[in-house]
């Protein structure tokens, strides 16, 4: 089984939906099946699980599905995490509310928030949700490209008052100083 399978219910009956396909035409980064890449600084290139679009109307439904193998299982501050090994531990935090699961050319802001993080570094003991990361995606010609920004994960510990939106918007994002983190970015590309 995928580690944090993201099933959408319905996913695959979007295919029948009567979808145009208009809007999906020139943007291809959001069609089909892409890698999830992380990107690190030592120039590795380590492909973490795939994410699935399907169209749906103006938007695309996805479904994420991580590589289990490439993810060590730590036990941080009383929670279990999935972890990817380096010179930084980055740390997968699945998003803790309802949310459509779905992204336009002109919103990510669900995907990105798919995709949330903590880091630590391989001898500091436990788990500060303060260490945060979100990738901002941008489309490019190659496909989705993400910079890592600073969050703060504790800010979700309780549901936010606006659940139909994604939280982490531009005013709760910190930029970082390039080569700051192990992982300097994260693409959605095509299949390797």
């Amino acid at each position: 089984m995928k580690y944090f399978a993201l099933v959408l219910a319905g996913l695959l009956a979007c295919s029948g939906s009567g979808f145009s396909g208009l809007a999906w035409a020139s943007e291809p980064a959001l069609e089909g099946a892409k890698d999830i890449v992380l990107h690190t600084r030592d120039g590795k290139n380590i492909a973490i699980g795939t994410v699935t679009f399907a169209p749906k109307g103006e938007e695309a439904a996805f479904a994420i599905a991580f590589d289990d193998k490439k993810f060590a299982e730590y036990f941080l501050s009383m929670r279990e995490f999935k972890c990817v090994e380096g010179e930084d531990v980055l740390c997968h935090v699945p998003y803790p509310y309802a949310n459509p699961r779905t992204v336009s050319p002109k919103d990510l802001g669900w995907l990105e928030h798919a995709l949330l993080f903590i880091f630590k570094t391989p001898t500091e003991y436990g788990a500060r949700m303060g260490n945060g990361l979100i990738y901002s995606l941008k489309i490019t010609d190659k496909g989705l490209v993400g910079t890592p920004q600073s969050i703060d994960l504790d800010e979700i510990a309780m549901p936010p008052d606006d659940l139909s939106t994604a939280y982490y918007n531009a005013d709760r994002r910190y930029d970082l100083q390039p080569g700051a983190r192990w992982v300097e970015s994260l693409t959605i590309e095509n299949h390797r």
